[in-house]
């Protein structure tokens, strides 16, 4: 099981020793994971644990013990117990992740902003400057298609990076830095599981 949930702190820089080249990364810091459910091929069909970091302050409207919850997938022959710790002494030997988390929200927006439409003329009594244009077709299909590029919600949804390397990491402080940018905003939570 090479998998772990973590927060993001932010963006920083590092100068490669080999090389002497300078690496951007993003800095995570990997809070103690706790093993809150044990899943078993006998009784769920496949083998994996539910992990839970993060936990929150006792409160009337709390739901969740834990601000954030992931399942993950077990090697054959591993076996884990509940409430075990998973910590950053887990991922340390591990060289590239495939990184889940959300990415940043920017409201509802058009289509230049959402899409990299042109815009259309300012001049000249131009009325099409930042719409789509005509979205209709011939008398044969007499609809829209589905997938046409339109305004609607731009961005704040999940989103994987694949075969991302990890430049350091620094057991005493919980944290990883990651090379190149990782979705989602300053404090969000990441999920990095083994590629």
């Amino acid at each position: 099981m090479k998998g772990i949930l973590a927060q993001k702190i932010g963006m920083t820089r590092m100068i490669c020793p080999e090389t002497g080249n300078v690496v951007p990364v993003t800095v995570c810091e990997v809070p103690e994971n706790k093993v809150l459910q044990i899943k078993t091929i006998e009784n769920d069909g496949y083998a994996a644990i539910v992990l839970g970091a993060l936990e929150r302050k006792k409160g009337k409207n709390v739901g969740k013990k834990y601000k954030m919850i992931q399942e993950v997938r077990l090697d054959e022959g591993e076996e884990m117990k509940k409430n075990d710790v998973v910590t950053i002494e887990n991922i340390k030997d591990v060289k590239t992740f495939k990184i889940t988390s959300t990415s940043k929200g920017a409201g509802f927006a058009g289509v230049i902003k959402r899409h990299n439409f042109s815009r259309g003329p300012e001049t000249h009594g131009s009325h099409h400057h930042r719409e789509p244009g005509s979205i209709g077709t011939c008398a044969k299909p007499a609809r829209v298609i589905k997938g046409k590029k339109m305004p609607g919600q731009h961005g704040n949804f999940q989103t994987t990076l694949r075969s991302v390397e990890l430049v350091d990491v620094d057991i005493k402080k919980n944290l990883i830095a990651i090379k190149g940018p990782v979705p989602g905003a300053k404090k969000s939570y990441v999920f990095l599981r083994e590629k």
